[in-house]
């Protein structure tokens, strides 16, 4: 029987097809239910998986990287629950999980999947958007004194402005936050606040977060090769469906040596002090802002076709709140003209037009004007000028 790949957009329905897709039914596609083009345009919902790896699919994940290029990232049951075991023996055993991320993201897809194999439910937190009143909702319908959650960093900073979540964050065993650096700052309220916090490092390649607090969970391997930080492991993905170059490109065979024989290069900096890794930042011109990639060329080429913003150049910047933010630059004789009120009418204009065609972590936080661009000497804009332009006077993840 031909193995089929569902896509469900109802995230009601994840968890209980998740649950047939780690037993060997069909593997599914999560995708948000007021979007999903991606889905739309490369999967049908009952399109065959590829022969070589169809039996062993459980779950495709839709991620975009340094391009803004789609791609499916398909992982096997094997992989799953691996990251799951794994994730449970660091954190000292099973619990209960708050869902406070979405199901067609990994780090939700995650709580699922722990949730599945600890035989405990999840408890969801409700609304159209995350608030401290909902998550403390979601903690009083907790019924197991052993308890996680998952969060961003713009999640947690919100918990902690809130006297209740806070306390009831304290309760957790452990409150994992990642998909993106967290501030350093961020990271000194929450221990303070007597919150065991770890930070999670990893992607929908690796199943998830398989690196915590630096130090690799069950038998992920770490190593770093040319200043790129590569995991290998039990959890890595079979590779992204439809695009054998990009496999071939980020999943590598190195069959010498005692470890692994197949890594993911993750494309991001970073080293090793000692065993523990350490993650310094992507090598491309992504950034991640709330959790959600953003790639800059994208934001760029979306704000360059907006009247009077031909020039514009978008670098990121630290935030104490989304970890990282897209701002961007444009040169006085840009051609807007007119009044300074009537200049920032066109800049909200401009951003609000990025943020409809990209979402709204795509929307620079402010468009700068300076009277010159700096440039190298070949002629093209310095970014890493206007990056030192645009970081905050006091860096919060120095």
């Amino acid at each position: 029987m031909t193995r089929q790949l569902r896509v469900v957009r109802d995230p009601r329905e994840v968890a209980e097809r998740l649950r047939a897709a780690l037993s060997g039914g069909d593997a599914i596609l999560p995708v948000a239910a007021e979007h999903g083009a991606i889905a739309s345009t490369s999967a049908g919902a009952h399109d065959d998986l590829p022969d070589s790896v169809e039996q062993r699919i459980a779950l495709v994940v839709e991620t975009s990287g340094s391009t803004g290029r789609p791609k499916r990232v398909a992982l096997s049951a094997d992989a799953l629950l691996a990251n799951a075991a794994a994730s449970e023996s660091a954190l000292g055993g099973p619990g209960q999980w708050v869902l406070a991320l979405p199901t067609h993201y990994i780090a939700g897809l995650n709580v699922l999947t722990r949730s599945i194999a600890a035989g405990t439910e999840p408890v969801a937190v409700t609304g159209e958007r995350f608030t401290a009143s909902a998550f403390r909702d979601a903690c009083a319908r907790l019924q197991v004194p052993e308890r996680f959650v998952s969060l961003v960093p713009a999640q947690l900073a919100t918990l902690l402005d809130d006297d209740g979540a806070r306390q009831q964050l304290a309760r957790f065993q452990a409150v994992l936050v990642g998909g993106q650096a967290t501030p350093r700052a961020l990271a000194d309220r929450a221990r303070e606040a007597g919150i065991r916090l770890v930070r999670s490092y990893g992607s929908s390649e690796t199943a998830g977060g398989c690196v915590y607090d630096g130090m690799p969970t069950g038998t992920t391997a770490v190593r770093v090769v040319d200043g790129e930080v590569q995991l290998g492991g039990p959890s890595l993905a079979e590779g992204y469906l439809g695009d054998p170059e990009l496999t071939a490109e980020r999943f590598v065979d190195d069959r010498e040596g005692a470890g692994p024989t197949r890594w993911f290069r993750t494309a991001d900096a970073g080293h090793l002090d000692g065993e523990r890794l350490v993650v310094s930042g992507r090598r491309d011109d992504v950034i991640i802002s709330g959790g959600v990639k953003v790639a800059l060329a994208a934001v760029e080429r979306a704000l360059r076709e907006q009247p009077g913003f031909a020039d514009a150049i978008v670098v990121g910047a630290a935030d104490a709140r989304w970890g990282q933010v897209p701002v961007a630059f444009t040169e006085t004789r840009g051609g807007r003209g007119g009044s300074a009120e009537s200049v920032a009418l066109a800049a909200d204009a401009a951003i609000a037009a990025v943020g409809r065609e990209l979402g709204p972590a795509a929307r620079p936080v402010r468009i700068e004007t300076v009277d010159e661009l700096p440039l190298l000497s070949s002629g093209k804009p310095d970014r890493r000028a206007l990056a030192r332009r645009a970081a905050p006077a006091s860096d919060p993840t120095a």
